[in-house]
């Protein structure tokens, strides 16, 4: 028998019997209850302190002369021989003896990598993977110790956090913008040519938070600034439809002309003509504007020059609805059909296919690349599928005609003359909630992740919590966030984003309702006068 494994059997025979020396045989071995001063723990040769107490170590005779000879014998073995050794160690060990090596190990185990990265030239791997923090995350990462500080810091994490979520969430971005931080992130140079210090982010960062939660209270209390656009002319008796962006505003309106607004002077840049009915519907993107009329055409024109470039005779009856996106256009008519058209070029339109199955009116359609989505006042919604243009189904539930929907993925939100407003899952028809509160018709609606806004002919407009909304255990009555009201006539369409409301109405007026900047004197009740511009045609 070699050397080793006579060291072997005498040290599992050792091991045997210390385990004996202060246990009584006919008990098994129980675990120990630590009192306070109780053990004195050992400093060990790799720096970790041993569990187990001296009071122990006294009764087992001889215990540091075998431990020495056992060590030095174990430190000439290769680390296979020492890694199968312990394991035959182990093996033989009780459960409580296993939780005091499991204690022992675990902070051995451990590995600060974030610090032993930048050591070793890897700073970008460091650097990289706390950058997938969220905020409350990296400040807790700042506090672990100076080299994690000195990485995020390095590293311009907090910049590359508040780039993600510009890029990421609509509102971030929005808010960079108008509150001119954004010429700090990205690719953006400041004005001065220097990019400030992490430390400038880090800063900046609750200062954007505390923005973000004002925003939303305002929107939860009611709180606005309010400007108003008096666009009325001697023949006209509303503003029938709209549509903004941060430049501009533009309306059509049943005096048979587009106007176009400077959103920051609320001056009337360009008033288009051609219509020979009321404008009752219009889009436009950042090349044309198109426009329905109760003349029963659609008319194209440039968004820059506002030159008529193109007019589509086909519904007989007034246009009341469209939508158009990637080359195809849909219409519809009091003449109760839909037509589907191919968008080539602004002067390249063509009819692709009629929809017909309404017994009324179509007062709405809406669309995306698998559901045409339209709404009558036969009461029903109608899907069909915009490759074939075949229907699909019919959503029924609304008990009077209905006036405006919105779709957009599953969800189909739609509002009625029965005064209410259905919320619909569009893959199998099913009516998720039915919000009820305005007085009147509801005549426009849109909604957006966290919110929905109508509008009706009691002249009130009404935001309401879409996630609540779609939770069937929310109660009714929670479901309606603010009514607001400054409108003197039915409203007849709705914009929002997430800083604002605009509205137009029958009492010729466009309503802007700044939920971002806020006048003071609001905190306490009061409201300050509106901002007013007046057009008044020539």
């Amino acid at each position: 028998m070699d050397s080793d494994s006579i060291l072997h059997d005498k040290i599992v025979e050792y091991m045997n019997a210390s385990g004996r020396d202060d246990l009584n045989e006919a008990e098994p071995p129980r675990k120990l209850v630590l009192e306070k001063n109780t053990f004195n723990q050992t400093k060990l040769s790799n720096g970790t302190s041993s569990m187990i107490s001296a009071k122990q170590r006294a009764a087992s005779n001889s215990y540091e002369t075998q431990k020495e000879q056992c060590v030095k014998y174990f430190d000439q073995w290769t680390e296979t021989d020492q890694v199968e050794f312990v394991e035959n160690l182990i093996s033989r060990m009780c459960h409580y003896q296993h939780g005091h090596i499991n204690s022992y190990l675990k902070p051995m185990l451990q590995r600060d990598f974030i610090t032993v990265l930048p050591a070793r030239g890897l700073d970008h791997i460091a650097e990289n993977i706390l950058s997938f923090l969220d905020a409350r995350s990296l400040c807790a990462a700042e506090l672990v110790c100076k080299e994690w500080y000195r990485v995020i810091s390095d590293g311009m994490l907090w910049k590359k956090l508040m780039e993600r979520m510009v890029r990421t969430d609509s509102l971030w971005k929005g808010l960079s913008e108008r509150r001119g931080w954004i010429q700090y992130l990205l690719k953006n140079k400041p004005s001065d040519g220097i990019l400030p210090p992490d430390s400038f982010y880090r800063s900046l960062y609750p200062q954007i938070i505390q923005d973000i939660e004002t925003i939303e209270s305002n929107w939860r209390c009611g709180h606005h600034g309010l400007q108003r656009i008096h666009c009325h002319s001697e023949t006209s008796k509303g503003v029938y439809c709209l549509q903004y962006d941060d430049q501009k505003i533009i309306s059509g309106l049943r005096d048979n002309t587009i106007k176009i607004w400077d959103k920051n002077t609320l001056e009337c840049k360009n008033v288009l003509t051609g219509h020979t009915g009321s404008v009752l519907c219009l889009q436009y993107d950042d090349k044309v504007i198109i426009t329905g009329s109760s003349d029963s055409t659609v008319r194209v024109w440039d968004v820059g020059t506002g030159e008529m470039l193109n007019t589509l005779i086909h519904h007989c009856e007034a246009v009341l609805h469209l939508r158009f996106t990637n080359g195809m256009m849909v219409t519809c008519s009091k003449d109760r059909s839909i037509a589907v058209w191919d968008m080539s070029t602004s002067t390249d339109i063509t009819l692709r296919r009629v929809l017909v199955g309404h017994r009324a009116a179509v007062n709405v359609v809406d669309f995306d690349d698998k559901y045409i989505v339209s709404a009558s006042g036969d009461r029903t919604i109608k899907v069909w599928n915009t490759g074939s243009c075949e229907f699909v189904r019919t959503l029924n539930g609304h008990k009077r005609g209905i006036a405006c929907l919105q779709y957009r993925d599953r969800l189909v939100v739609s509002g009625s003359s029965d005064n209410t407003i259905r919320l619909w899952d569009i893959e199998c028809g099913a009516c998720l909630r039915v919000l009820e509160g305005h007085e009147e018709l509801v005549r426009c609606i849109r909604f957006d992740n966290k919110r929905i806004v109508s509008g009706a002919y009691d002249g009130k407009i009404k935001v309401w919590d879409l996630v609540a909304a779609l939770d069937p255990r929310s109660p009714a009555g929670t479901l309606c966030l603010r009514t607001l009201v400054e409108h003197s006539g039915r409203v007849f369409r709705l914009q929002f984003d997430e800083f604002q409301i605009v509205s137009s109405s029958h009492d010729d007026t466009i309503l802007i309702w700044d939920f971002l900047n806020v006048p003071s004197d609001q905190g306490d009740g009061s409201q300050s006068a509106p901002r007013t511009y007046t057009y008044v045609s020539r």
